[in-house]
């Protein structure tokens, strides 16, 4: 009988590999491999003629890691500038996107709306239209005589020359004030080749509108998993939150918003991974400039490549890229994670009742 049994765990064993054996193999071959390839060029003095694995090309350890991270030059500079510029656009554009979805499927979600199908199309349809599209479009809204500058000076101001402007924000803020050169303490060698003055520039005019475009390009995909976590929610516990005198906005934040939580660490990891990402809108629209005030690090990788021929400089950028990107989703898996046991567990025992209610319905 034990036999038997272990002899049917094992074909069902070898029956599993076999159904997963050819997604195993496509993955080793576009996804495992490549990786490995990208690792050893990482490591290696290759310029991009011939094969990195040819015995002309030779290993140089973590010197093209040393480049960017330790050793004084324009290489750290630029990988530090591009950090720089990243982590003001990944600050501004998730929580950005994030409210903004939340609010739109809110909004789609109510019962007494008209014409939810139109408005929930409308949302999301900047999400479906080409980024290179959307980036032409910004282009001539943010021009120096755009439509946006247009609607600025109506309230009798001038607009900035958006994309040609390289002033940090917070800089433009400090000018109104008088403020319009840096303390000498601020204008030292800082971390990775720039000064504090640059660090605390904020972000540039010209990413502020690149900001602007990537939360109209992706608070539409957001909002639709919002909007189906909103459906899924159990509409008694929000009836029995009414019931003991809850507002609306109470009902909101202390019982509907702690429900959502699974999908708010999906979407924030996924904006964080995005916004880390970033690319194509720089590509088509600004190609880091001006003043390499929309660098960041993906398009420094690609430029170090295929224009500046460091293939080794450029792998390497991409995997100290890919360590913050953990880093940022652990650390923010480490916030979003339920302390509280008691909660935990009370909602635990709400779901295995409402999973038993219809069991014991079905049974009658």
């Amino acid at each position: 009988m034990h036999r038997r049994r272990h002899r049917l765990l094992g074909k069902d064993a070898a029956a599993g590999w076999l159904f997963t054996l050819p997604v195993i193999v496509i993955l080793g071959l576009f996804l495992v491999v490549p990786v490995l390839m990208a690792l050893w060029v990482s490591l290696s003095d290759w310029t991009g003629r011939g094969s990195p694995f040819s015995s002309q090309v030779g290993f140089v350890g973590l010197r093209n890691y040393s480049a960017i991270l330790s050793e004084p030059g324009l290489a750290q500079r630029d990988f530090g500038l591009a950090l720089r510029n990243n982590l003001y656009y990944v600050l501004a554009v998730v929580p950005l996107q994030t409210v903004v979805a939340l609010l739109l499927a809110v909004a789609v979600n109510q019962r007494a709306l008209r014409g939810k199908g139109f408005f929930r199309t409308a949302f999301y349809f900047p999400s479906v239209t080409s980024a290179v599209a959307i980036t032409v479009l910004w282009l001539f809204l943010f021009n120096d005589n755009g439509v946006v500058n247009k609607a600025i000076s109506f309230i009798g101001l001038n607009g900035p020359n958006w994309f040609q402007d390289p002033r940090g924000v917070v800089h433009v803020l400090l000018s109104w004030f008088g403020v319009d050169s840096p303390p000498a303490a601020l204008t030292q060698r800082g971390p990775l080749g720039v000064t504090p003055w640059e660090w605390l520039a904020g972000p540039s005019v010209a990413m502020s509108a690149l900001v602007l475009m990537a939360v109209f390009t992706t608070s539409g995909t957001f909002m639709l998993l919002f909007l189906a976590a909103l459906q899924a929610l159990d509409p008694e516990v929000e009836e029995a939150a009414m019931m003991d005198g809850a507002g609306a906005v109470q009902r909101f934040l202390r019982v509907t918003l702690p429900q959502l939580r699974p999908t708010l660490f999906t979407v924030l990891t996924l904006g964080l991974i995005g916004t880390w990402q970033v690319f194509d809108q720089i590509y088509t629209g600004t190609q880091g400039g001006p003043s390499k005030t929309t660098l960041t690090p993906a398009y420094l990788s690609y430029t170090s490549a295929f224009e500046s021929q460091r293939w080794g400089q450029g792998a390497a950028i991409s995997f100290i890229l890919f360590a913050i990107i953990v880093i940022f989703t652990v650390l923010q898996r480490l916030a979003l994670v339920e302390r509280d046991p008691a909660s935990r567990s009370r909602r635990r025992r709400a779901a295995a009742a409402t999973h038993a209610a219809p069991a014991e319905g079905s049974v009658r």
